[in-house]
């Protein structure tokens, strides 16, 4: 069953966010506050598992996740239904293939009640999150993030490091509900098509929103 378009921008949004980098520290609090410093661009294959209060999985997907900061992202979903979701800096474009539907949001819009802030650069983790190390049973270096926003959508984020990068991440909303993204095959810093987060509607499907900014 598809995730409402309001549960998949929350997803997307809050990945954004993350730090994916890998440094020698043992720390994931650390490699969170790096991250805002060092990556400026990223890619990787992702599994994503919606799990419902009861421990039930909802949904599962997988697709391809690139970013390149401050601003721009996109989220090529290819199982089980294909959609695109790409933000070029000043729209976000949600592309539902089988709908034959593109909802156009402007992106400022759809940021501001989101952890997606920090694309900007211009803050750290810790203006928006109490941060807290966890401890670690499974060689991974794990963080919690609790938002300083009492209004905010999600009552936890956590993150876990290998000594690689960004290994998993983990969103607890307030219906008690959490998503879980596992990233594969990452690369941190690649060069990227001049043209990545260009999106054009396809011709003959719908297009809801204003296209123009």
């Amino acid at each position: 069953m598809k995730s409402n378009k309001l549960s998949r921008y929350c997803i997307v949004l809050l990945a954004l966010c993350l730090p994916l980098s890998s440094m020698a520290v043992e720390s994931g609090t650390a490699r969170l506050n790096t991250f805002v410093q060092s990556v400026t661009t990223f890619k990787a294959k992702f599994n994503q598992t919606v799990i419902g209060a009861q421990g039930n999985v909802l949904e599962e997907a997988e697709g391809l996740f690139i970013l390149e900061r401050p601003g721009k992202f996109r989220w090529d979903y290819q199982e089980p239904y294909p959609q695109h979701i790409v933000a070029d800096g000043a729209r976000i474009w949600f592309y539902d293939v089988d709908l034959e539907q593109v909802t156009v949001t402007p992106q400022l819009e759809a940021l501001a009640d989101t952890p997606a802030s920090l694309l900007s650069g211009e803050t750290l983790p810790e203006d928006n999150y109490l941060l807290a190390d966890l401890p670690s049973e499974d060689g991974l270096f794990w963080v919690e993030l609790i938002p300083k926003d009492i209004e905010s959508n999600f009552q936890t984020i956590t993150l876990a490091f290998d000594q690689y990068g960004l290994q998993q991440m983990i969103m607890k909303d307030s219906f008690d509900q959490k998503t879980r993204l596992t990233f594969s095959q990452t690369a941190e810093n690649p060069e990227l098509p001049t043209d990545a987060f260009a999106f054009v509607p396809p011709k003959g499907v719908d297009v809801v929103g204003e296209t123009g900014l």
